[in-house]
């Protein structure tokens, strides 16, 4: 009878828990299931996560540094997701999808969350418009100087921007997204991609130009991994 009872209780509170906390779901895998595709994206046993509350600089984006000069930021932040993610077991949480069909999350490897990682190793900026989360860390690495923060720099999202209005204008129809067709798959380079320059449109190929990241995705093809 007691026996049963616990069996009645424990039902009980997993129905409880699934009731309270239906919207965030937690998925454990492998380092070696994850793969690195830029400094806040990350694909995971073949879901494409993107982690909250971040903006990490671009793949081709370079910052200032104190003597005037600048470094590969975008490496950077490339490189330090990486070497987390493949250190350990990766956990994922789920708090829905963005425009691009991304899940967004707190990945956190063998419990250590990949965004405050990013941000307070001067990796990423705290993505405020979205989140607060990481404000603490934020500061504390502007105050440090490490990273971005050794010098005023400009963020990746005004990055995107003025790539995206210089591309729009040299753009066919303003669309400046290239599709291009490889032996990797179906790629899109966005303006702020390093490889823009070098990616070529052959229309006569199936390759085709872009208004969106949503409408390429849409039409099939992907955005390039940056890391591994």
């Amino acid at each position: 009878m007691k026996f049963r009872f616990l069996v009645l209780a424990f039902r009980a509170i997993c129905f409880l828990f699934l009731v309270v906390f239906p919207a965030i779901a937690v998925e454990v895998v492998a380092a070696a299931t994850v793969r690195i595709v830029d400094g806040e994206t990350l694909e995971v046993s073949g879901v494409t996560y993107r982690l909250h509350g971040i903006d990490a600089p671009e793949a081709g984006q370079k910052c200032a540094k104190a003597n005037g000069r600048t470094w590969q930021c975008g490496r950077a932040a490339i490189a330090a997701p990486e070497a987390l993610a493949h250190s350990g077991s990766v956990e994922c949480d789920t708090r829905g999808t963005d425009s691009y069909s991304r899940v967004i999350g707190v990945c956190k490897v063998d419990g250590r969350d990949m965004g405050a990682a990013m941000v307070s190793s001067g990796n990423a900026w705290a993505f405020r418009e979205y989140s607060s989360d990481y404000v603490a860390q934020e500061n504390e690495a502007r105050s440090a100087g490490r990273a971005i923060w050794q010098a005023e720099t400009q963020k990746a999202k005004d990055y995107r921007a003025a790539k995206w209005a210089v591309g729009v204008q040299k753009a066919p129809d303003g669309c400046p997204i290239k599709g291009n067709i490889s032996r990797t798959g179906r790629i899109y380079h966005a303006p702020w991609s390093p490889w823009y320059s070098r990616t070529k449109v052959s229309v006569n190929k199936g390759e085709r130009w872009f208004c969106s990241e949503v409408e390429a995705l849409k039409a099939g093809w992907r955005a390039p991994y940056w890391g591994r």
